[in-house]
Formats: structure tokens, sequence, C-alpha cells
């Protein structure tokens, strides 16, 4: 069994936000320059997989709601958290992509004390026009309002984006911008890279 004492020394950069805001943009620019990540969404994908399924939204939502329902809201944080130690055991700096409830916070936050949730905004027009072109996994208009509405009202992914520690707003066409500003917040955090 895991000791799960707090874990003081390593910062945690969360990423929250709705899809097509940008999280996955934002930690893979973070994986190029050398700060490693867990993605939650992983496990999912795995799930899903496991059980034969083709990966669709459809199957995506049945699964997250699934485990949540049978292990409890604090699910994705309570799965990750041996991949987290694992990283942060080598690493002073790790990131989230895709936190999404409040249990997964308060369980992160009391177990990792430097972990930071940033908030990645973009407008809903444009999430969704992003999430309309993605090559993998991408959604109708109505599938984007739709996957709003359920990760809000059966994720309780309101309260990590309410109380995030800071705010990138990516409204604007150019990737370029958003890692200005990604940059900009590790200036703000004394984060350069993981080693």
């Amino acid at each position: 069994m895991n000791d799960l004492r707090p874990i003081k020394k390593p910062i945690i950069l969360a990423f929250v936000g709705m899809p097509g805001g940008g999280k996955t943009e934002a930690v893979a620019y973070l994986e190029k320059k050398g700060i490693p990540f867990v993605r939650f969404g992983q496990i999912t994908d795995e799930e899903v997989k496991r059980l034969g399924l083709p990966l669709t939204p459809a199957n995506e939502r049945m699964v997250r709601e699934r485990i949540r329902k049978e292990e409890g809201m604090g699910a994705y944080a309570l799965r990750a958290e041996p991949n987290i130690s694992s990283l942060v055991s080598t690493h002073n700096v790790v990131a989230i992509d895709g936190l999404y409830s409040w249990e997964e916070y308060r369980f992160l936050k009391e177990r990792f004390p430097g972990l930071v949730l940033i908030h990645i905004f973009a407008e809903p027009k444009i999430r969704y026009e992003r999430l309309s072109k993605r090559t993998i996994r991408s959604l109708t208009l109505e599938e984007s309002l739709m996957r709003d509405l359920m990760e809000l009202e059966k994720l309780n992914k309101g309260g990590p984006i309410a109380i995030a520690d800071y705010l990138i707003e990516n409204n604007g066409d150019s990737i370029e911008d958003l890692y200005l500003k990604i940059d900009n917040l590790l200036l703000r955090l004394s984060v350069g890279s993981s080693s």
C-alpha cells in the first residue's frame, strides 16, 4: 500500500478547463520543455480498450461516469496518484492534463501541497470550432455543448475551474501566443524545467 503522507517539494501544474480550451496543447508544450505529465484521459482510454469497445465520445462518457459511480468522484486522482508520485520522485515539476472533479482536486492538493491549478480558458464558440476540427474524436456543435453540460453536471468540474490559481486566456489563433503565456506563467512560478 502507498504511503499517503503529503509530498512537499515538487510543483504539480494541473491544467483544468472545458473541452477544446487548450489543456492538452499546454501540457504537450511543457513536455517539449522536459516536464513530464500524467493525462487523466489515458485512464478512460485504457478502460474503453480493456472493455473491447471503440474509442468514441459515447464510450468515453460511459466509462468516465461508470468509474466515478463505482469508485467515487475522486477515482481518477486515486488511480493516477502512483504515476504522479513516481514522477515527483525524480522531477521537481510535473504536469497533469485534465483534472476534472472537485474531489480529485482536494485529494491531490492534500497529497501534493505544491499543486497549482491553471485554468486554460477559451470562449465556447472558439472551443467548439476547435473540437469540430480535431483529427481524433472530433465533435459536432451539439456534441460539444452536450459534453460541456455533462462535464459540469456529472463530473463536478466547475469547482476546480472556479478556484484555479491562474488563468490563461486561449482565444487567440496562434499556438505561439499560448506558448508565450505559458512561458510567462512559468517565469512567475519560477519554473524552468522539471530537472
